[in-house]
């Protein structure tokens, strides 16, 4: 570039550029701060079109590849040899000046504080003026009104916390995350724009949750499109491109450095890469088929010729740690954990046993395969297994408790009645499905945990099935949950078996036998089996096998811990699968009885465990061992053990010990000899 010259305006009293200036730029723009100087070109010439510059002269800039660090040294002449007429001149010098200014006076009087929140898990916390921006808009305070855990809610009084305060959290921990690691390993290069756009990713990561949570995603609406695949974290990531859109946040985006490039960065970071792989043959790219606005990314050349091995478009692999901070695909060590984890501890009244705080101040980026991951001390690999004990914790004892997963299937029932009477207020004023309103963001915005009262207090004939059901949970009139058991460790079931599995049980005992014994026979829908999933996060693999670790002496050096050199009593298995039976009927003591005599002898069938009753129906499983008849030869301990297991006619008493056999329609005499 030309060296910076002196500007030459005749009659128009502005100083020289780059001198002291001496009066404020009266150019009606939004101030600024230091993180122009991470704009590529590209971003600088859509900064000029959008202060009116002519496109002409804004594509020139971006022709000549000027990005943000080059601003000091733009003068006149070089503008004047670009053909660039006066007054175009003259209002590009005022808007270089009044950025440059702002960039080097952060503390006057147009720098906006941060806010601090006082967070009950944090402490406080100080939040940048743009995510408060992105936080006052109707589209996030929408996560007010969406409880954390769901249906959990109606079981732990104290689960009352919502999407909204663990967004903010996790925007929190993510920012201290990124800052650390900035300020440990000046190497990484990690910019500004960087940090802030970790901290957006984090505050807007769960912007797509439907009502209670995972209900909606998870049960609702495979209970309406079996064939979906939709997710929340897709529906995030629309929600976020129409928060800016309708709340006119572009402009304040790309004033703190954020363009096209870095919401693509922040998308990839809440839902994963774009598309599965980057080509160097690939110009362009349609982000978002379902967006109002059909808006084509120009790539940077540099990122096409990153490596056919890098699938993410917003950073080049050089930043690919950058990606392990919000949603860790590799480990699933990442800040989103850390909040719900330390956050539903607190609501639910649970020990957390995980600190973050000092995995964080032990946490290193190293390069690994080729590839710069977050890494720790290898000291630490006890917390990190503390952290995933916690977590199955936290599944068994609140997250997949009997009768909160039982009262989300009733709310999703009754939702599944409503939806083709209840609507909600779509683009261009179109009625909409809550099935449907996942494509339509107008219509998202307006779906919450509301909607249980809006057809609860309705009035409308056609909601009545749906309010009768919502009126039984506010009942406590749940379906109970008579057995459940584990399958076996080689043998795991799709939660899609359910349906199959509730005719199998029905259909474990035969109808001649429960009609002897006046008990009456199942039908498939006065059943509902349950499979519930206990892992680490990674089904059958352990999470640790895919984190590196590295020792005090080797900070730059990071290698796997065996399982040996932690401890002999780690978990062997790391999935087990729990099935329940629950009847629809509480209130019907007959086929409870004949549910778990069903459910017991399926149990025996299918090489599970032996059941164990709900806890809600003390007894249940005993209690159709009464009709049999008890042996008056035994002794008393024998008698006790032969009168847990059914006696049939014709049939040889079990050994004392044995596992109690029932027989059915199928196969009776090769489970009899």
């Amino acid at each position: 570039m030309k060296r910076r010259g002196h500007l030459d305006v005749d009659n128009n009293g502005i100083t020289p550029y780059l001198s002291p200036a001496k009066k404020r730029c009266t150019s009606p723009v939004v101030p600024l701060s230091v993180q122009h100087k991470a704009w590529r070109s590209s971003h600088l010439a859509s900064y000029l079109r959008r202060h009116n510059i002519d496109n002409d002269v804004a594509s020139k800039f971006e022709a000549e590849r000027i990005s943000g660090e080059h601003l000091a040294e733009i003068d006149d002449d070089m503008l004047k040899d670009w053909g660039i007429a006066t007054g175009q001149r003259i209002e590009l010098l005022k808007l270089f000046r009044h950025i440059l200014d702002e960039g080097s006076n952060e503390e006057g009087p147009t720098h906006i504080l941060p806010k601090v929140f006082n967070d009950p898990v944090h402490g406080h916390i100080e939040l940048d003026p743009l995510l408060i921006r992105i936080i006052d808009t109707p589209q996030f305070q929408r996560l007010r009104d969406i409880k954390q855990l769901g249906g959990t809610y109606f079981v732990f009084p104290g689960a009352s916390h919502n999407r909204f305060e663990h967004s903010i959290g996790v925007s929190h921990l993510a920012g201290c995350l990124v800052t650390m690691l900035k300020q440990r390993q000046k190497s990484l290069k990690i910019t500004d724009v960087d940090v802030l756009c970790v901290k957006i990713a984090g505050l807007c990561h769960d912007l797509g949750h439907g009502p209670f949570s995972h209900m909606f995603d998870a049960q609702f609406i495979p209970m309406m499109d079996s064939q979906s695949t939709w997710k929340h974290e897709e529906a995030s990531v629309q929600m976020l491109r129409h928060l800016i859109a309708e709340n006119n946040l572009q402009g304040a985006l790309e004033e703190r450095g954020i363009f096209e490039q870095d919401l693509i960065f922040i998308q990839e970071m809440i839902s994963g890469p774009s598309y599965s792989q980057v080509t160097a043959d690939v110009a362009a790219v349609d982000l978002n088929p379902e967006a109002e606005n059909h808006e084509l990314v120009e790539m940077d050349d540099e990122l096409l010729d990153s490596g056919r091995d890098w699938r993410y478009e917003g950073r080049k692999k050089d930043k690919s740690f950058l990606y392990e901070i919000i949603a860790n695909k590799r480990t699933g060590i990442d800040v989103d954990k850390w909040d719900y984890f330390a956050r539903d501890c607190h609501h639910l009244g649970i020990a957390n046993m995980f600190d973050y705080r000092r995995f964080m101040q032990f946490a290193r980026v190293i390069e690994v395969e080729k590839t710069l991951q977050i890494c720790t001390r290898d000291k630490e690999v006890g917390n990190l297994y503390d952290m995933f004990h916690t977590r199955n914790a936290l599944h068994r004892r609140a997250y997949q408790h009997k009768t909160s997963n039982i009262i989300e299937t009733m709310i999703c029932e009754a939702f599944a009645k409503a939806n083709d009477h209840f609507f909600l207020p779509g683009k261009d004023g179109k009625k909409v499905k809550m099935s449907e309103a996942v494509y339509d963001m107008h219509a998202y915005t307006h779906l919450s945990d509301s909607v249980f009262y809006q057809i609860l207090g309705s009035t409308a004939p056609e909601l009545e099935e749906a309010r009768k059901i919502l009126h039984a949970v506010q009942r406590r009139q749940l379906y109970r949950c008579v057995s459940q058991s584990n399958a076996p460790v080689d043998r795991s079931f799709s939660t899609f078996d359910a349906p199959r599995l509730a005719q199998e049980v029905i259909e474990a005992v035969p109808e001649s036998y429960l009609a002897d014994k006046d008990l009456p026979v199942l039908q498939e829908s006065d059943v509902r089996v349950q499979i519930v999933n206990f892992s680490y996060g990674m089904r059958h693999e352990d999470p640790i096998d895919h984190m590196r670790f590295y020792q005090k002496d080797q900070p730059n050096k990071a290698s796997k811990v065996k399982r040996e050199q932690v401890s002999h009593m780690l978990p062997q298995n790391f999935l087990e699968q729990n099935i329940r039976l629950y009847i629809r009927d509480p209130n019907n003591r007959d086929k409870q009885r004949s549910a778990s005599w069903c459910f017991q002898q399926w149990c025996v069938d299918n090489g599970c465990t032996s059941p164990r009753d709900g806890g809600e129906n003390d007894g249940i499983s005993l209690t159709p061992l009464r009709y049999s008849q008890e042996p008056e030869s035994l002794g008393s301990s024998q008698a006790m053990a032969s009168s847990q297991t059914p006696s049939f006619p014709d049939m040889p008493a079990p050994r004392v010990g044995a596992t109690p056999t029932v027989p059915t329609s199928k196969s009776v005499s090769q489970r009899l000899f």
